[in-house]
């Protein structure tokens, strides 16, 4: 049961986000959607490092001084891993006129969805393979340390999922129920993700240090190559490195006050 609520944490996060739209009139301010992207940013980074590289480094200090191969490795396959579904998979940034990966015929809303849904592929990899590490009772991943990830996820994933439902409703003049069902639908994959990487938990085991770095490497893509661009475009981007900065606080607090 503690399991099942960790993993839905993230998509609980996103759903409240997205249900934004039934409580504010109006769009969300420029200002407020850039300290919002940054404090996702800010979160993300430091859940890359603290919960997971510092574990994968920390599981291979048998190697030596080679101690970082795990954790190189698995990060530059995270960061090509998302690269090449930025380039296969068919979808729209919010804001953007200009489709990315294949062409397709798909419509605009439902690529606006898929490119919110591939920046939380990661994130559920990370929360999966965190719990997966605990349940084969590897020492540096503890259950305190597995809910510090998976809530700080949650935290950043309500911003997102406001971020993606408001601009339905103003921009594309959906109904509010839809708005907050495709903004839902957005997080769906996080608890797949996560639940698919527990399955596999006995298989991981020996692979663990490169999973948890790749998961963080696939985080630290989405945050170089969209978040951080997106929040600093523009007027307020002082904003967003305010909220860069309280994201990646909160974070570190959790990861060490509860890891």
């Amino acid at each position: 049961m503690k399991i099942l609520l960790g993993i839905m944490l993230p998509f609980i996060g996103t759903s409240a986000g997205a249900a934004c739209v039934f409580f504010l009139k109006n769009e969300m301010k420029s200002y407020m959607q850039k300290s919002l992207l940054g404090f996702a940013s800010g979160i993300m980074v430091a859940a890359s490092v603290w919960s997971l590289l510092i574990p994968a480094m920390d599981m291979a200090e048998d190697m030596g001084r080679f101690a970082f191969v795990p954790a190189a490795v698995g990060f530059a396959a995270g960061i090509g891993f998302l690269l090449l579904m930025d380039k296969l998979i068919p979808h729209l940034h919010m804001g953007s006129s200009c489709p990315e990966g294949v062409k397709c015929t798909l419509k605009k809303t439902t690529m606006l969805v898929l490119a919110v849904t591939l920046h939380n592929i990661p994130e559920g990899m990370a929360v999966g393979v965190a719990f997966a590490g605990m349940l084969t009772g590897n020492h540096e991943i503890t259950y305190a340390g597995a809910l510090a990830l998976t809530l700080g996820i949650a935290i950043q994933n309500f911003p997102e999922g406001a971020i993606i439902s408001m601009p339905l409703k103003s921009e594309d003049q959906m109904s509010k129920g839809k708005a907050f069902f495709y903004g839902t639908l957005s997080g769906a994959v996080e608890p797949v993700g996560a639940l698919i990487m527990i399955l596999l938990s006995s298989q991981l085991s020996a692979f663990l240090p490169y999973f948890l770095a790749f998961a963080a490497g696939a985080m630290i893509y989405v945050v170089v190559e969209e978040l951080i661009p997106e929040a600093s475009q523009g007027a307020h981007s002082n904003l967003a490195t305010i909220g860069f900065a309280a994201g990646f606080i909160v974070m570190m607090i959790l990861d060490v006050a509860l890891g």
